[in-house]
């Protein structure tokens, strides 16, 4: 369907093929990153055509997992040669695989122009029938005897596995990148009611095969691990909301209450009255001077924004700043609320939303500190690997739990009767395209605002980035994103 350098989405061509029954072939010698998005795009469109968009996800991972191995193998076959090692020879290759990983990651570029040169290349195909959806991998080298082995010595070894849990907590050799991969793999097809049956790989005289056959009529996604239960039962350990910050908001919501009443009552808190003073200081509200008494603050701040503040403060409070994640996700749900707020006021006006929007940052991955605190070690494994694979933490967590940080932190805001406006930009802040329509902007606003810091810290690309959310900020070019993002970033250090 498509070589390297054209990485235009055809979506007319990809609906023909799924109404016609035609394989879609997309062919790589690079597997660069772009690419990777690319097959992610094509995938998404693939699968909506065919109507099992909610296996997005889970596909998407195992294809570009298998074509990755794929990759490998290629680089594999190179390195060898310039090494001149013989890859069948069962000394040599132990010799090899010393150096291989080091030395390809070291001078990348140098083994993917071999590759090149060479023809060696990654071919994608996906069917789509009545019946299934298959997804195949190819490469042209013959995989060897010894790799075969290897690989489905793995496949075996994924069965004992059913959570993310029992996996990152045994060392897996992941040397060869058919290791923790594969069984990621594996619960990714356990999450779609699927075995290993529906995975194989084989070997022809000119090409190794990775194919994932997905049978439709049987294709459920389930909860694949008892720790929801314990989700659950941590949020509803959780304490209630702070019965001072109820009845400040109860006085907020009478419309008999004087300002000068509601300042007396904030004042009776210090650490409330220097979260307020500290942003009614701060850039989103440009006074001209600096505001240093309750009274003023609160007259500034107005009624939304002091129940916003209220929010905010109460929810810090419950979930605590006490350790370094803890500190490091607030930084970065700051970070967030300034970019969403900055956001909404080039592309929106409604007051009321921006200061909406400043509160969906702050709070959008407050369901992260809960499923820390359930098992803080593996939870920043599950995040490394994540970032290495560039897939979405999300369908990670997914198949870790059952449940995503995202309905973690809505589930939390239902429990403290938080708004519902508030509880969608939490639950819907990676998945904007499933929010109700009566809290899309703000939704896109926090999504758009969250993907940017990601993209400024390296743990997202552009081409990540929801397309009709880029259309509704009209929003075209990773260039545009960049200049963004380093605007907002040099405002937020400033302010900081």
């Amino acid at each position: 369907m498509v070589e390297e350098n054209t990485l235009v989405v055809d979506e007319a061509k990809i609906k023909k093929s799924v109404l016609d029954g035609i394989p879609l072939t997309i062919t790589t010698y690079t597997l660069s990153h772009e690419m990777e998005a690319y097959i992610g795009k094509v995938l998404t469109s693939f699968l909506k055509y065919a109507g099992h968009e909610n296996l997005c996800d889970y596909i998407e991972y195992c294809t570009l997992e298998l074509a990755v191995n794929a990759k490998k193998a290629n680089t594999k076959r190179v390195y060898f040669t310039e090494k001149n090692l013989d890859i069948n020879d069962a000394e040599q290759y132990r010799e090899g695989m010393r150096g291989f990983k080091k030395d390809t990651f070291e001078n990348m570029p140098h083994y993917l122009k071999l590759q090149k040169d060479k023809g060696f290349y990654i071919k994608v195909n996906m069917l789509y029938s009545r019946d299934f959806i298959q997804i195949e991998v190819r490469n042209n080298v013959v995989v060897s005897k010894m790799e075969l082995i290897r690989i489905h010595e793995k496949i075996a070894r994924s069965r004992q596995y059913n959570s993310l849990e029992d996996a990152f907590s045994q060392v897996l050799d992941d040397s060869e990148g058919a290791g923790l991969g594969l069984v990621v793999l594996v619960l990714m097809l356990k999450k779609m009611s699927l075995d290993e049956d529906s995975f194989d790989i084989t070997g022809t005289p000119v090409e190794t095969i990775a194919r994932l056959t997905i049978p439709l009529e049987q294709t459920v996604l389930t909860n694949i691990s008892g720790i929801t239960n314990v989700i659950v039962d941590q949020i509803n350990d959780l304490p209630h909301f702070p019965e001072n910050i109820i009845k400040m908001q109860d006085m907020l919501s009478d419309p008999k209450s004087e300002m000068m009443d509601i300042a007396a009552k904030i004042s009776m808190d210090p650490t409330m009255t220097a979260d307020m003073l500290k942003l009614v200081n701060s850039a989103q509200y440009m006074t001209t001077k600096k505001i240093d008494s309750i009274s003023e603050a609160v007259k500034i701040l107005g009624l939304t924004g002091i129940k916003n503040l209220l929010y905010s403060y109460g929810t810090q409070k419950l979930l605590g700043d006490d350790t370094e994640e803890k500190k490091t996700l607030w930084q970065h749900s700051y970070k967030t609320a300034f970019f969403a707020y900055n956001l909404a006021k080039n592309f929106y006006h409604d007051k009321h939303s921006i200061e909406d929007v400043y509160l969906g940052g702050i709070l959008h991955d407050m369901g992260k500190i809960v499923l820390q605190a359930i098992n803080p070690d593996l939870t920043e494994k599950i995040i490394k690997f994540c970032e290495a694979k560039n897939i979405s933490s999300v369908t990670l967590e997914d198949i870790r739990g059952g449940m995503n940080h995202a309905e973690v932190g809505a589930l939390i805001a239902e429990k403290w009767n938080f708004p519902e406006n508030l509880v969608a930009a939490i639950r819907f802040h990676h998945s904007p395209g499933s929010a109700p329509e009566t809290y899309r902007m703000l939704v896109d606003v926090v999504y758009l605002a969250n993907m940017f810091c990601k993209m400024e810290r390296g743990a997202a690309v552009f081409e990540q980035i929801d397309g009709s959310v880029l259309s509704r900020f009209h929003i075209t070019r990773a260039e545009q994103a960049e200049k963004i993002i380093n605007v907002f970033s040099k405002g937020f250090r400033t302010e900081t």
